[in-house]
C-alpha cells in the first residue's frame, strides 16, 4: 500500500503529508476541484486519498454491507471517493499510530489502513477518535507527479489536520486554498509570465 517513512528518496523533496490542490488547469474529470491528502511521495511515485469528494453511501450502509455490526458509538458519516484506482478497496485515513493490522504511518500524526480491523474498532466506537473512510485512492507513477506539477495542474501546502477533520468535504478545497492565501475560486487555467 504505501512505504514506510524512511523510503529511500530525496526526503526534501517529498510531499508526504501534504495537501495537492487541483487548479483550473485540471478542467475536466474526476481530479476537477479536488483536495488530495498524499500519503506517500517517493521515487517510485505518489498514493493519496481525495478528502473533498463524497459518495451517495453512509458508513453505517458500508457496515452493513461488509457485514460488520455497528453500535450506537459510531458515529454515521459519508465514505469518501478517495481516488479513481481500486474504487471497491477502502482505507481509513486518521490521526494517530498505525496501530491496526493494515496500518502504515504517514507521519508521526497520521496513519493509513487498509484492513477489515479497524472498521471493526470504528464500528465499536473503539477506533480512531478523527478519521476519515473513502472507497479508492488516487496513485501516480514514478515522475508523473512532479510532470504534472510542472504543468501548473497542482498546488500544494502542508495540510493542516484541521481542514481534515474539522471542516466539512464540500469546503475542504477553499480552506485549503486559504493556507495558501489564495481564493481557488479565482484561479484561472492561464499560466501567467512575468
Amino acid at each position: 500500500m504505501i512505504n514506510a517513512p524512511n523510503t529511500p528518496t530525496s526526503s526534501a523533496a517529498s510531499l508526504r503529508g501534504h495537501f495537492l490542490i487541483a487548479t483550473p488547469v485540471i478542467g475536466s474529470g474526476f481530479f476537477t476541484r479536488s483536495l488530495t491528502y498524499l500519503c506517500d511521495h517517493t521515487d517510485h511515485g505518489a498514493m493519496g486519498i481525495v478528502v473533498n469528494q463524497c459518495l451517495e453511501i453512509g458508513l453505517i450502509d458500508m457496515l452493513t454491507h461488509l457485514d460488520i455490526e455497528a453500535t450506537s458509538a459510531c458515529p454515521d458519516s459519508l465514505i469518501l471517493a478517495g481516488g479513481p484506482v481500486a474504487t471497491d478497496h477502502g482505507f481509513v485515513l486518521h490521526r494517530g499510530e498505525p496501530s491496526w493490522e493494515g496500518s502504515q504511518p504517514v507521519n508521526d500524526e497520521m496513519s493509513l489502513t487498509g484492513s477489515r480491523d479497524v472498521l471493526c474498532a470504528i464500528a465499536a466506537g473503539d477506533g480512531p477518535q478523527e478519521y476519515l473512510v473513502a472507497l479508492g485512492y488516487a496513485g501516480w507513477a514514478p515522475g508523473q507527479l512532479e510532470a504534472e506539477m510542472t504543468e501548473n495542474s497542482w498546488l500544494t501546502v502542508k495540510a493542516d489536520l484541521r481542514v481534515l477533520f474539522e471542516i466539512s468535504a464540500d469546503h475542504r478545497l477553499g480552506a485549503a486554498g486559504r493556507q495558501l492565501g489564495i481564493d481557488i475560486d479565482l484561479l484561472s487555467a492561464e499560466a501567467g509570465h512575468a
